[in-house]
């Protein structure tokens, strides 16, 4: 499958705010507080912040990776963009155009943290998920370029 990584277009927030939408209906911890439109609504306004990438395929929008000055704010692949290396693809895309990043995972989404983890995050914080609209318990992390193995 080729996979190509591009700046998000408008035309996109519906493909993103599914995959978004779909990701909380998928997970039995991850509360549902949104509908799907107002998903997409939120997926546009970050598109239109220039906030995101997508990673296309034949298929169409697969994935999708926000991020906001040097916080990655989400990355997000659809079921049929999954163990396909995208993820590992948006991680360095993010890694070579900053020289530290953050961002905080729910402590409930363990793939998600050991993803982060492998890839040179490190636990810098956690909270009990009262900053949060989903009440989840969070872990804050942080990559730096500079004490990172793999560059």
């Amino acid at each position: 499958m080729t996979v190509i990584l591009r700046p998000a277009r408008s035309t996109d927030a519906g493909a993103t705010g599914e995959i978004l939408h779909g990701f909380a209906r998928e997970n039995d911890w991850m509360p549902e507080l949104h509908s799907c439109a107002q998903t997409i609504a939120f997926c546009g306004r970050m598109i239109d912040q220039d906030w995101v990438t997508v990673a296309e395929t034949n298929r169409g929008v697969v994935g999708f990776l926000s991020v906001n000055d040097a916080e990655i704010h989400s990355l997000y692949l659809s079921p049929v963009g999954r163990g396909k290396g995208i993820g590992q693809r948006f991680l360095d895309h993010a890694k070579s155009c900053h020289r530290q990043l953050s961002l905080i995972a729910f402590q409930a989404n363990h793939p998600a943290c050991r993803f982060y983890e492998r890839n040179g995050f490190t636990e810098v914080s956690r909270g009990d998920g009262t900053e949060n609209d989903e009440n989840l318990p969070d872990i804050k992390y942080v990559w730096h370029k500079e004490r990172s193995v793999d560059g």
